[in-house]
């Protein structure tokens, strides 16, 4: 995703900062949910809300909905409930609620190569930080972590899969960047480091391992775990750490998934096709309301 925009067809609109645009976000976040007045009026106002502000909330609902008519999207996107309001969107309109359904099927594959290809699909969603352009701070500190963390868990996946597939070039291009980026996360650089190990470059390997060890006692306090001090030691002694395959069947579970509710098979011929108007909060392509314009 990245920044929030509206898309329609090949033009995007990205929305500058504004309420509307944090009452949007907050939306689309929630989409198919009703959200309550008094939700939104925190989320997008940050502090307490004026004694004005529920008209105001209504006056933002106005401005989206003319700009949605601009667009050639449904008035009713935006629907009116008792106290509240509800989004109406789905996977062919909303890049997040694709994203996750992308995911989901991933973990029903029952083969890397299906695996792989529809977590790529996925990941090439995202364009960016998500809501770069929305200014509600309760938003970036509630909502931006969790969405952050959906998107690391996939590439987190899709990197043990090249590892497991002995594709460790491929894990390469795919983890380097993600480990310099988020130095937290010793997963990454455990990736990262096996990757250059298993294609011959030992020494790099043992010297990533020291950046990392630096970078941590330096950020964070706190020396390399478990996992990473067995790979540091493998390596020293030039043993074959080779990850054993993963069993296709192995069940997963995503942030998003419920142990309760029974997963839902999702077809990716039905995921593939592509809706002429989009809507994508927080992703410099596109992003848009449930229901599919017709011209």
């Amino acid at each position: 995703m990245g920044p929030l925009c509206i898309a329609d067809g090949e033009h995007a609109v990205v929305l500058q900062p504004s309420k509307p645009t944090s009452l949007l976000a907050t939306l689309l976040i929630h989409s198919g949910r009703v959200i309550s007045a008094d939700y939104l009026l925190h989320k997008v106002w940050d502090t307490e809300p004026p004694a004005t502000a529920r008209a105001a909330l209504q006056s933002c609902v106005l401005r989206l909905r003319r700009l949605f008519a601009k667009c050639r999207i449904a008035h009713d996107t935006i629907e009116s409930v008792p106290g509240g309001y509800r989004m109406r969107m789905d996977a062919r309109t909303l890049d997040l609620t694709r994203f996750r359904e992308l995911v989901r099927s991933a973990e029903l594959a029952t083969d890397h190569a299906t695996e792989t290809r529809l977590l790529r699909q996925a990941l090439s969603l995202w364009q960016g930080p998500p809501l770069s352009n929305v200014s509600s701070q309760t938003l970036h500190r509630d909502e931006v972590p969790r969405l952050t963390e959906e998107r690391l868990s996939a590439l987190e996946r899709l990197c043990d899969i090249e590892l497991e597939q002995d594709r460790c070039r491929h894990a390469l291009t795919e983890v380097w960047e993600a480990a310099c980026q988020h130095p937290e996360r010793e997963r990454f650089s455990e990736q990262l480091i096996e990757a250059l190990y298993r294609t011959g470059r030992q020494t790099e390997a043992l010297v990533e391992f020291e950046a990392v060890r630096e970078r941590l006692k330096e950020q964070f306090g706190v020396d390399p775990g478990a996992p990473l001090q067995r790979l540091h030691l493998a390596i020293l002694r030039g043993e074959n750490v080779n990850a054993p395959p993963t069993p296709c069947f192995v069940a997963r579970l995503s942030p998003l998934s419920s142990p309760r509710a029974p997963k839902r098979s999702l077809s990716p011929p039905h995921l593939a096709a592509e809706p002429r108007h989009r809507a994508f909060p927080f992703c410099a392509r596109q992003f848009i309301p449930a229901r599919p314009v017709r011209a």
